[in-house]
């Protein structure tokens, strides 16, 4: 069950679910966040139950960098270089393919 708004008062976490960051900054500053990383996240039914840090890794994105990057929307960020770090996809995706093939072997 989703925790009050009032409990959300502490650090943005990677437990933090996609549903808590929306709600917590309601002026869409955690949506504008979720497009720069290219996420679609905000139009997603599973950002209920789904963590800051599993949307990262299901995105490719760096999970510390994701993390720091919402936090620091409590202080009137991320700056350029946070952005630019959540945004690494240094782990190149396999391809469906590939994937398909690993499941069927």
């Amino acid at each position: 069950m989703p925790r009050s708004v009032k409990d959300r008062a502490g650090p943005v976490r990677g437990s933090t679910t996609i549903e808590e960051l929306m709600a917590r900054f309601p002026d869409g500053k955690a949506s504008d966040l979720m497009a720069r990383l290219s996420w679609p996240c905000a139009h997603c039914s599973g950002r209920m139950d789904e963590p800051l840090s599993l949307a990262a890794k299901r995105h490719g994105n760096p999970t510390g960098a994701v993390v720091e990057a919402f936090r620091a929307l409590d202080n009137g960020g991320p700056s350029e270089r946070q952005v630019m770090a959540a945004t690494n996809k240094s782990a190149p995706r396999p391809s469906v393919e590939a994937t398909w093939r690993r499941h069927a072997e």
